[in-house]
């Protein structure tokens, strides 16, 4: 059975993290033995949901917090492989170092070290946020457990970072548009109707779009709609009757899901549109004072995070969140894989001064 030893450095505790493989689906190693050391600790209330642990304590503070990370990778390599973890030159190599054990073993160490913290802290450990929605082990707990979230007033989720703040994170969504013509042999184009020409018009607007920077909570969010995939035609010989342009629209976190959802519909008013993919983003809540707590704690600089995290999904049950956590996420899931170790010292002695 696979262990760990919270007493160890937060590098090493971040190596035999990694070590313990945990492609997503296949947690439930990594989350028992995570759970077997959670329950040593007095000072937290443990439970359990799948393989996702949430650790609170209860000591009575005026202010609650929560610590998140997701403890599932994507898929290992046989050539590089990618664990066994190595350590070369202050740098970990392997599978997860980035995205995010390392995270994670600095979310573990405090559990362990910090007895009594100045705020009441959650920690959560979740599993599947590799993978489709359905697995997302956090999303269930705020669906099904929402009790153990409440009372929170600000939330880190400890993504790679690159040792920086990012304020909360851009909505997304994606539509499918779409033309119809009439069938043909390509030798007569006039029994037809070319609906893939019929998707000029789509391409036009798309073309002549402008995207905006938005400021939210003092922070500049840069949006994007944009073609991502185009489809239409069976074959060489026959004039296409359908046309399909796949668009993604990225959207400052002033907007809600719906909002955006107008939004895009109006833009392609006279064409039928299908959604099959709609996240809402977060507002960084950089004017709450839980947040500027934690800014001026860190005393690092905030910028806007471009993509979507699950940061999102706290500012959904109305917690301000924000990400900041080690490693660079421009090397995550590549298959050499690497984080620096100072970075994930740094992440733990920063976050350790605003909570001891």
């Amino acid at each position: 059975m696979a262990s760990l030893d919270l007493t160890q450095d937060v590098v090493t505790l971040t190596e035999s993290l990694c070590n313990i493989e945990s492609v997503s689906l296949n947690e439930a190693a990594l989350a028992d033995a995570i759970e077997a050391e959670l329950a040593k600790l007095d000072h937290l209330e443990v439970v359990r949901d799948g393989n996702s642990l949430v650790a609170r304590t209860n000591l009575g503070r005026d202010e609650r917090i929560v610590l998140a990370g997701h403890i599932d990778t994507v898929p290992l390599t046989s050539e590089p492989a990618n664990l066994p973890v190595k350590r070369v030159n202050g740098k970990l190599w392997g599978r997860g170092t980035t995205d995010m054990k390392g995270g994670v073993a600095v979310q573990l160490k405090l559990a362990h070290d910090l007895v009594a913290p100045n705020r009441d802290i959650t920690f959560v450990f979740y599993e599947g946020e590799e993978i489709e929605d359905q697995y997302n082990g956090l999303g269930r707990i705020a669906r099904t457990r929402p009790e153990l979230l409440e009372g929170a007033a600000f939330a880190v989720l400890l993504e790679p970072t690159n040792g920086g703040i990012e304020g909360g994170c851009k909505g997304t969504l994606r539509v499918h548009v779409r033309t119809k013509g009439l069938a043909a042999h390509s030798a007569r184009p006039w029994k037809g109707d070319n609906a893939i020409h019929k998707a000029a018009d789509i391409l036009n607007r798309l073309r002549e779009y402008e995207p905006q920077t938005v400021n939210v909570d003092g922070l500049d969010y840069h949006e994007g709609l944009n073609a991502v995939n185009i489809s239409g035609g069976i074959a060489g010989n026959v004039i296409p009757d359908a046309c399909t342009v796949t668009v993604n629209y990225r959207f400052a976190p002033d907007k809600s899901a719906d909002e955006a959802l107008a939004y895009v519909t109006a833009f392609f008013d006279g064409f039928d549109l299908e959604c099959d993919d709609l996240a809402g983003g977060a507002r960084p809540g950089l004017d709450r004072p839980a947040a500027k707590a934690f800014v001026e704690a860190l005393d690092l600089p905030v910028v806007a995070k471009e993509g979507w995290t699950d940061v999102a999904r706290f500012s959904a049950v109305g917690v301000p969140a924000v990400n900041f956590g080690p490693g660079d996420p421009n090397v995550a899931h590549m298959d050499d894989e690497w984080c620096p170790e100072d970075q994930i010292v740094d992440a733990l002695e920063a976050l350790t001064g605003w909570l001891a």
